[in-house]
C-alpha cells in the first residue's frame, strides 16, 4: 500500500475501530472506569480535607483540642491517601491488563488477516512494512489504551471536579484562571494537528526502514556475494536518519508545546495564588479555604497539561491504528465461496480440467501471463510443461492452486470448478513441491509433517524413506529432532529439497505438482530421488514443471508453452519427430 493510498484521519476518531476489540471486555472495562472514577473523587476530596487541616492548626482555640483536632484531620488525610493508593493501583491494573489483552488480540487479527492474503497482496505490500505494524504500531496502541486514555480520563474527571469546586468557591478566580486555559487549549489544538502528521510520517519511515531491513536479511547470501554489504548498509542508515529527521520535528514541536503549557499553567497558578492572599489578608476567606482553591488551581492546570500530552499521544495512536485497521479491512481478491461445494471422495489420482485460462498479474497488468490456455488432465496421467522461463508453467501452479484468479477460463478439480471449493479443501487435494524449497525454524520433524501436523514419526519416517532423505536425516546429530535453522540454513540444498518432497508425499495427495523438484540434486541424488517420484506419481495424477527435459521423456504428455501459448502438445518422441519447438529444446540439451 503505498501512502497515498492511506486514508487520512484528522482526530482520534480513528480509535474507533478499535471497538470491536473492546467489547469482549466490557466487564473489566466497566471495573476499571470504577476504580478511574473513584481514585478521581478521592484526590478531589483530598483539598477540602487539607483546607480544614489548615484551618485547625491555625483557628484560635484551646491547645489540647488544637491538638486532638490536628490529629484527626491527620487520621482522615491518611485515609484518603490510604484510599487513593488501592484505587489505583486497582485502576491500574486493570488498564494495564487491558492494554495487554487488546494489543495481543489486535497483533493476532491482523496477521490472521495477512497470511489469508493470496500472493497477489504481497506483490504490493512489503513485508516489512506488515512487521512495523505488527510491531510498532500495536505498541503505540497498547501505550494508549494500557495507560494514556487512563491517564486522560483520570485528569478530565479531575480537571471537571477542580473546575466545578472553583467556581462554587471562587467564581471571580475561576474566571480569571479559565481565560489562562483558553490561551494554553487553542495553541495546544493548533500544534496537535502538526504533532499528529508528523507521527504518521515518523511511523511511514520506521516502515520503511524495517522494509529494508527485512528484505536484506531474507537475502544476505546474494548481498554478501555480490560484496554490498556496506551499501546496504548505508541504504538503512538513509531510512534510519529520514525516521530520525521526522521524529526530531515531532520532538521539536512537542518540546516547544510542553514548555508553553508548563510555563501558561505555572503563571496562572501564581496569579491565583497572589489574588488568594490578598483575599485572606482582607478577611474574605480563610487560610485553609485559600490552601484548598490553591490545590484544585493545581489540580485543574496539571490535570490540562496532562490533557494536553495525551492528546498528542492519542493523535500517534489514531495513526497507528489506521494503519492497523487498513490491514485488518484489507481484502483478499481470492475469497472463500459463498455456497461452497463438496470434492467426490478421493480415488486413485484427480482429474483437472482447465479450459480457455486467460490471465495477468496485478502488478503487471500489461503482460498477458497465460492466454487461451487449455488442458485435460486424467486420472494417474503425467503432463510435462515444457517451456523458457517466463513462459506461464509458474504461473498456471499458481492458478491451480487459486493463489490468484483468472482473468477469465475455468478451472475443474474432480468436475467441480476451484472458485467453488473451499481453499482449504481443494489445496488438500494438492501436493506441491516447488523449486525453491522453503523450511520453517523447527526441526527435521515438525518440517516434514507441517501439512499433516498429526501424522506420527513412522509416517514421517515412510515419507523421508519415500524421498530418499531417511539416510541423510538419521545421520543429522539428533536426527529427526535435529534444528534446521531459520529457512533450513543448515542443510544443504539437496537436502533441503528432499525434505519438501517428503513433506508434499506425507500428504498423500491424488495431485501433484512437481516444480522443478530436483533442481538442487547432485546428479547421484537426483537419480535416487527422481525413482521415487515416479514410485510416488503412479496411481496419481501429476504436473511437472521441468527444464532439464531428460526428467520428462517417460511422461504421457509434454505441453510446450511460449510467452503464455500453448504451442506444442504429445509425447516426447511424438514432439521430437515434429521438429518443433521441443525438438530445438530437446537437440540443444541432448548434444549437450
Amino acid at each position: 500500500m503505498s501512502d497515498t493510498d492511506r486514508p487520512k484521519a484528522k482526530t482520534p476518531a480513528a480509535l474507533s475501530g478499535l471497538r470491536p476489540f473492546l467489547q469482549p471486555y466490557r466487564g473489566r472495562i466497566l471495573l476499571a472506569g470504577l476504580f478511574l472514577v473513584a481514585a478521581a473523587l478521592t484526590t478531589l476530596a483530598f483539598p477540602i480535607v487539607l483546607g480544614r487541616l489548615v484551618d485547625a492548626g491555625l483557628l484560635p482555640q484551646d491547645r489540647g483540642e488544637q491538638l486532638l483536632a490536628l490529629r484527626g484531620h491527620f487520621l482522615l488525610l491518611f485515609a484518603v491517601g490510604a484510599l487513593l493508593g488501592a484505587f489505583g493501583a486497582a485502576r491500574f491494573y486493570l488498564v494495564t491488563w487491558l492494554g495487554e489483552r487488546i494489543t495481543a488480540d489486535v497483533r493476532a487479527a491482523v496477521y490472521a488477516r495477512v497470511v489469508g492474503h493470496s500472493p497477489g497482496f504481497f506483490e504490493t505490500t512489503r513485508t516489512g512494512e506488515v512487521l512495523s505494524r505488527l510491531t510498532t504500531d500495536t505498541t503505540l496502541v497498547q501505550t494508549v489504551i494500557g495507560s494514556s486514555l487512563s491517564m486522560g480520563l483520570r485528569n478530565a474527571l479531575m480537571a471537571l471536579g477542580a473546575l466545578v469546586m472553583l467556581v462554587v468557591t471562587n467564581p471571580w478566580v475561576m474566571a480569571q484562571v479559565l481565560g489562562v486555559l483558553l490561551l494554553v487549549l487553542l495553541p495546544t489544538l493548533v500544534w496537535g494537528r502538526r504533532v499528529r502528521r508528523l507521527s504518521r510520517d515518523s511511523q511511514d519511515r520506521v516502515a520503511d526502514a524495517s522494509a529494508i531491513a527485512g528484505e536484506v536479511l531474507n537475502a544476505i547470501p546474494v548481498v554478501q556475494s555480490h560484496g554490498q554489504e556496506a551499501r546496504e548498509a548505508r541504504r538503512f542508515a538513509d531510512a534510519a536518519e529520514a525516521a530520525f529527521a521526522t521524529a526530531r520535528k515531532r520532538a521539536k514541536l512537542r518540546a516547544l508545546l510542553i514548555a508553553f503549557v508548563i510555563i501558561a499553567n505555572f503563571a496562572a497558578m501564581l496569579w491565583g495564588l497572589y489574588l488568594g492572599t490578598q483575599a485572606v489578608v482582607e478577611g474574605r476567606i480563610s487560610a485553609g479555604h485559600l490552601t484548598q482553591s490553591a490545590v484544585y488551581v493545581v489540580l485543574l492546570l496539571s490535570s490540562v497539561a496532562v490533557l494536553a500530552e495525551v492528546w498528542s499521544d492519542l493523535l500517534r495512536a489514531a495513526g497507528a491504528t489506521e494503519r492497523l485497521i487498513e490491514l485488518l479491512h484489507s481484502q483478499s481478491p481470492v475469497r472463500e465461496p459463498v455456497q461452497p461445494l463438496a470434492l467426490p471422495a478421493p480415488g486413485q489420482g484427480a482429474r483437472l480440467r482447465i479450459q480457455g485460462l486467460h490471465f495477468r498479474y496485478p502488478s503487471r497488468p500489461q503482460q498477458l501471463a497465460l492466454a487461451d490456455f487449455s488442458l485435460d488432465l486424467q486420472p494417474g496421467e503425467t503432463v510435462a510443461l515444457v517451456g523458457a522461463s517466463g513462459a506461464g508453467k509458474t504461473t498456471l501452479f499458481q492458478l491451480i492452486q487459486r493463489f490468484y484468479e483468472p482473468e477469465s477460463g475455468r478451472i475443474e478439480l474432480d468436475g467441480v470448478p476451484i472458485d467453488r471449493l473451499p481453499l482449504q479443501s481443494l489445496r488438500g487435494r494438492i501436493g506441491l513441491v516447488p523449486q525453491e524449497s522453503t523450511l520453517f525454524s523447527a526441526d527435521v520433524l515438525e518440517n516434514i509433517r507441517y501439512g499433516r501436523p498429526e501424522a506420527s514419526e513412522a509416517e514421517v519416517e515412510a515419507a523421508a524413506r519415500a524421498a530418499h532423505a531417511h539416510e541423510f536425516v538419521s545421520a543429522l546429530p539428533q536426527g529427526y529432532r535435529t534444528f534446521v535453522g531459520e529457512r533450513g540454513v543448515r542443510l544443504s540444498g539437496g537436502q533441503r529439497q528432499r525434505i519438501a518432497i517428503a513433506r508434499a508425499l506425507l500428504c498423500n495427495p491424488p495431485l501433484l505438482l512437481l516444480d522443478e523438484a530436483t533442481s538442487s540434486l547432485d546428479a547421484e541424488s537426483e537419480r535416487a530421488v527422481q525413482q521415487a517420484l515416479d514410485a510416488a506419481m503412479r496411481g496419481r495424477s501429476t504436473l511437472v514443471i521441468a527444464h532439464r527435459l531428460a526428467t520428462v521423456q517417460h511422461a504421457d504428455r509434454i505441453v510446450v508453452l511460449e510467452h503464455g501459448h500453448v504451442v506444442e502438445t504429445g509425447s516426447h518422441t511424438e514432439l521430437v519427430a515434429r521438429g518443433g519447438v521441443y525438438a530445438r529444446l530437446a537437440a540443444l540439451q541432448f548434444s549437450a
